[in-house]
């Protein structure tokens, strides 16, 4: 988020992390025109730092800016998705390893995202589960000591992200989730770091054959 010299999160900064959000969470879906003056109506500003924030997330490629058109949230670009899963599979295989060898082994914080995602998935709760699911991976992040790398794996996995929330409401898919998350948990709780980082490997692949169904079942969302 972008910050002024003094530290204050500046208004563009504000209005792209928002919009950010919500670009991942797939409360703007693909294509959706984001025009300036709805825009500068909703955050109370004016329209320079609504365009400024609108060019910064078409740098991130969330947003297409066409000339004479306008501005409209962009297509989950399919060939992105791999390359995000295996940065994704380094980074946390990695933070997985660490956290099987932390010498606190306190699993409480991510007992209690477990828990939870256990409590949405039985509502069918698919946004509180995605947040629930992001504590879990948070929590592993802070039990190994690498908080960073948690930080930076939200600002690269914005586009696989997109793709995950179409994945949650299938028949039974949150359920597989939590399966796949106590393995990981139980592989680190047993100090097994290389069991930790094959439970991690096989559970960020998973959305990699999901993908194929969901060009079929979504095609004007990927390009």
């Amino acid at each position: 988020m972008a910050v002024s010299p003094s530290g204050a999160v500046t208004a563009a900064g504000a209005i792209a992390a928002a919009l950010r959000d919500e670009i991942a969470g797939m409360v703007l879906l693909p294509r959706t025109p984001l025009r300036d003056a709805v825009l500068c109506e909703r955050f109370g500003t004016s329209r320079t730092p609504v365009r400024e924030a609108l060019i910064r997330l078409g740098e991130e490629g969330l947003v297409d800016i066409v000339p004479q058109s306008g501005t409209f949230v962009s297509r989950i670009p399919v060939d992105a998705i791999p390359e995000a899963v295996l940065v994704r599979q380094a980074l946390e295989g990695v933070t997985v390893e660490a956290a099987a060898r932390a010498p606190s082994g306190d699993l409480a914080r991510v007992d209690a995202a477990l828990d939870l995602q256990r409590t949405l998935a039985h509502r069918r709760d698919t946004r509180a589960f995605h947040e629930a699911d992001e504590a879990f991976h948070e929590a592993l992040a802070l039990l190994a000591g690498h908080p960073n790398i948690w930080r930076l794996l939200r600002q690269v996995k914005v586009q696989l992200d997109r793709a995950r929330r179409l994945t949650l409401p299938a028949l039974g898919r949150m359920d597989q989730v939590v399966c796949e998350h106590v393995a990981i948990r139980d592989a680190v709780a047993a100090g097994d770091a290389a069991a930790a980082r094959a439970a991690m490997t096989l559970h960020l692949s998973v959305v990699l054959p999901d993908v194929v169904r969901l060009r079929e079942t979504h095609p004007d969302y990927f390009v």
